[in-house]
């Protein structure tokens, strides 16, 4: 096995977290970066040089190029690209304030294609390199009571796709990571509810304000879903989308139907708006 440099964001929890265990375990390099001080000093002690980390706020968007460059200025080649830093945000769109929705579309759209965009120059000159998205099953579906969580989600799955396009000359390919419900803190810690509204509250939005509740965990593993996302790097061609979780398989599967049913039956009504010279 071939042993790699990663950029990861958020290794401090969840997917981050596990992922960078992981690869550091096996011999791989990773460069990482935190919002808080002192929350992976136990990696850096353990594997000293290996494990390069940075602060950085993915919403910062300068800081975010100046810390992509430095990374690969100090490590002189990075492989493959993780966006894995977000976070929910739950509740019916007309509960949310305005600076929610802000924060949220900064956070898992804009830092994501910042990280991204910062990166290509350097994987261009190395001549390719690997970009993993993490996503959501909720990427390609979606549920009651999360729908700009979804806006931020589609966005960034249609933006990786494209620039996917775009980079594939260049030996640059991408994934993205469709995981279902896991079990990480990402329910308890990465995760914000709106205020209700009390009209809401008989209806299927209101169903996610009991996402934190620790009676009902998600089926996921977080360590098997880690790896089938560190095993993808070694997949060629890289796999565009990468389903973990039969929850995840089940909601996107369903979705991707129930649109084709909606929309195949639009053939003869599409065409019939084609330009035919005729007024």
């Amino acid at each position: 096995m071939t042993s790699r440099t990663w950029f990861i964001t958020g290794v401090n929890s969840g997917f981050g977290r596990r992922m960078t265990e992981q690869l550091l375990e096996r011999g791989d390099r990773v460069a990482g970066t935190v919002r808080k001080d002192g929350s992976v000093d136990d990696l850096r002690h353990k594997h000293g040089d290996r494990f390069w980390v940075a602060n950085l706020d993915v919403t910062d968007l300068p800081a975010v190029r100046a810390t992509v460059d430095r990374a690969f200025a100090e490590l002189g080649r990075v492989d493959v690209v993780v966006n894995n830093a977000g976070y929910g945000l739950f509740g019916a769109a007309e509960e949310l304030t305005d600076e929610q929705v802000i924060a949220q579309l900064n956070t898992n759209l804009l830092g994501s294609i910042a990280v991204v965009r910062a990166a290509l120059p350097h994987l261009r000159a190395q001549g390719g390199g690997r970009i993993i998205q993490i996503s959501t099953y909720g990427g390609q579906a979606t549920n009651p009571g999360a729908s700009l969580y979804h806006a931020g989600k589609w966005g960034i799955e249609g933006f990786i796709e494209g620039t996917a396009k775009d980079v594939a000359p260049f030996g640059i390919e991408a994934t993205i990571v469709e995981p279902g419900g896991a079990r990480t803190e990402f329910r308890f810690d990465s995760l914000q509810l709106a205020t209700p509204v009390s009209a809401y509250d008989n209806t299927p939005a209101a169903m996610v304000r009991g996402a934190k509740d620790r009676s009902r965990p998600p089926l996921g593993d977080p360590a098997k879903m880690a790896a089938r996302i560190i095993e993808s790097a070694d997949q060629s061609p890289a796999p565009l989308r990468l389903v973990l979780g039969s929850d995840a398989y089940r909601f996107v599967t369903t979705a991707l139907r129930e649109r084709l049913a909606q929309i195949e039956p639009q053939e003869a009504l599409a065409a019939s708006t084609d330009w035919t010279g005729e007024q």
